[in-house]
């Protein structure tokens, strides 16, 4: 084991910048949680849009919906599945 020797203002120096990066990833990380706090695996999205896990797929592989994937399991930011129904939505014109 090797001891290391500083001069205490230099600890509290660090002591201060490490809290310093402490709270700003604490509050990065409630910004994040806040927006997309949601995530969907592949069932919850097939059953939201009633579409099949092929036609998940293809959507996946075209880059019409974003993904994360964690192991071999894909997850959907809610937000992501509510921009993809926007996108498609046909509007009716008037007079046609």
């Amino acid at each position: 084991m090797e001891v290391i020797a500083i001069e205490g203002k230099a600890f509290e120096h660090i002591k201060e910048r490490f809290e310093v990066f402490a709270k700003q990833i604490k509050q990065w990380c409630e910004v994040d949680q806040a927006s997309d706090s949601k995530w969907l695996d592949n069932q919850d999205v097939c059953t939201l849009l009633n579409i099949s896990k092929r036609t998940l797929q293809y959507y996946r592989n075209s880059g019409k919906i974003s993904f994360s994937q964690v192991n071999n399991k894909c997850y959907y930011k809610a937000s992501d599945v509510e921009a993809l129904l926007k996108d498609s939505l046909i509007s009716k014109q008037n007079g046609k």
